[in-house]
């Protein structure tokens, strides 16, 4: 039986959530942070929103929030942590942070980081 386009198109993202973690090494923050290759349309549409309504720091902070995981694939902040991030948290970092989580090299897989 073949798979209609959509099948493939949900087969394709699930392979993709399922896959490898990414981990970034957060200097300042002396801790690993990981994060996925992709994320739901959801997500991003949040992310989104808040950059169309000029909302760009806040954009930063809600990819941080959302996109952000332990080595258990787990978020490592929740959305009480907003107003924390905004106030009390260099904004360099989180600009560097959420560049990372939102631009995933393809080869940056930690299988790939371990091997060299």
């Amino acid at each position: 039986m073949t798979q209609s386009v959509k099948d493939k198109a949900i087969s394709h993202y699930k392979q993709r959530l399922a896959s490898k973690l990414y981990k970034y090494h957060v200097e300042e923050w002396d801790c690993d942070i990981y994060y996925r290759s992709t994320s739901s349309m959801r997500t991003e549409s949040k992310i989104m929103a808040l950059t169309q309504q000029g909302k760009s720091a806040d954009a930063l902070v809600e990819s941080i929030i959302l996109k952000a995981l332990d080595q258990d694939g787990k978020r490592v902040f929740n959305d009480s942590d907003r107003a924390s991030m905004l106030n009390e948290m260099d904004p360099n970092v989180i600009i560097k942070v959420a560049s990372q989580l939102n631009n995933t090299p393809e080869d940056e897989t930690i299988e790939a980081i371990e091997k060299n």
